[in-house]
């Protein structure tokens, strides 16, 4: 028997919003006239994004006066602060959960009541009492469950719950672990123009994802892991909880550094993984050039991003999330068979790779 995930449950809030429909919401919220919103407009259709979902329902609106959650005016002021921002999170981010949850425990035929642990992982909102104890309620899950939570660590923070989990198995075999990530991305566009907030807004979106973890001979067999810290570029994504929300630092410069930084760890990979056996990937889904810079950084052809790429097509980045969308796909794709290396990558810039064999 193995450590493994064994099922993997999705959810989205809403319907999906059109691209073009956010760049059209973020031309007003950054107050550009004509030229700079075609170049916004443009920077949009580049992402490789087709669609994302959001808890709030006002970017695909036409009229300012339906807005729910943004001031019914142009200059959307007052901007809404960081309260009003976790209000949301707190209201919505549990039946989002729960959706996840019950997907994920319906494929792999278990009750709720046989989980003995549950990780909560979320970088996009924090309260407490928190979600996890919510998401208990909601679930009947005995108060006796053991609950970790795992915040703010950004997109690789699925990684950090994944390993958790293992670690749990390893000391009780018998275990069966609930992995929760859900990121509420949108709740944190920026209205301030600037190079930062311009890529960050492009780009995210929200969703859930849960993943079963239990000693299994079916599933996602994990393997190893490992962890690197790439300091050049500890200024260049970063995560800060400001007046109007969380603001991310999100530089220009991180697909070249995380290139760089993976050109060096070859060896290390190779030692670790045998990385020239490996036919499979599963990427963070971080943005189009980042895939792309993993690549070719490990010198392979573009089909090896083919499930990443549509991920980020249709949800975009939903931070932490993401993996499991795109591990999902993988479980279920006949094409993808034996061993897959997944990389995730966050403030630090902090780069995590976890080996994984389909069984």
């Amino acid at each position: 028997m193995n450590s493994s995930i064994v099922s993997i449950g999705l959810s989205n809030p809403g319907a999906p919003i059109s691209q073009s429909e956010i760049a059209r919401f973020m031309q007003l919220a950054h107050q550009l006239d004509e030229t700079e919103g075609r170049r916004l407009g443009f920077l949009y259709r580049k992402t490789g994004i087709d669609s994302r979902h959001s808890v709030l329902e006002d970017f695909d609106k036409l009229s300012v006066e339906d807005f729910n959650f943004f001031p019914k005016n142009e200059l959307l002021c007052p901007f809404p602060g960081t309260k009003a921002r976790m209000d949301v999170f707190q209201k919505t981010a549990p039946q989002l959960a729960f959706d996840a949850a019950i997907s994920c425990l319906n494929q792999a035929g278990e009750k709720s009541e046989a989980l003995t642990h549950l990780i909560l992982v979320s970088c996009t909102g924090m309260v407490a009492p928190g979600v996890e104890l919510q998401l208990m309620e909601m679930l009947g899950l005995e108060d006796s469950v053991e609950r970790y939570c795992v915040h703010f660590m950004g997109c690789y923070a699925a990684f950090t719950g994944l390993k958790l989990a293992d670690k749990i198995l390893r000391a009780e075999p018998e275990a069966k672990v609930l992995l929760v990530s859900v990121e509420l991305c949108t709740l944190h566009f920026q209205k301030e123009y600037s190079e930062d907030n311009l890529l960050a807004n492009s780009i995210f979106g929200d969703g859930a994802a849960a993943a079963l973890v239990m000693n299994s001979d079916i599933g996602l067999k994990i393997n190893s892991y490992l962890s690197q810290v790439l300091r050049e570029g500890v200024q260049d994504m970063a995560w800060g909880i400001g007046d109007f929300g969380f603001e991310m630092k999100l530089s220009k410069y991180i697909p070249s550094l995380l290139d760089k930084g993976i050109r060096q760890l070859k060896e290390v990979f190779e030692k670790k993984f045998r990385l020239s056996q490996i036919k499979n990937f599963a990427i963070h889904p971080g943005g189009k050039q980042i895939l792309q810079k993993v690549q070719e950084a490990f010198e392979l052809g573009p089909e090896v991003n083919f499930h990443a790429l549509e991920v980020l097509k249709q949800f975009g980045n939903m931070s932490s999330a993401s993996i499991l969308f795109v591990l999902e796909r993988m479980m279920k794709d006949p094409e993808v068979q034996g061993e897959i290396l997944s990389m995730g990558f966050g403030p630090g810039l902090t780069l995590e790779t976890l080996h994984l064999i389909k069984q």
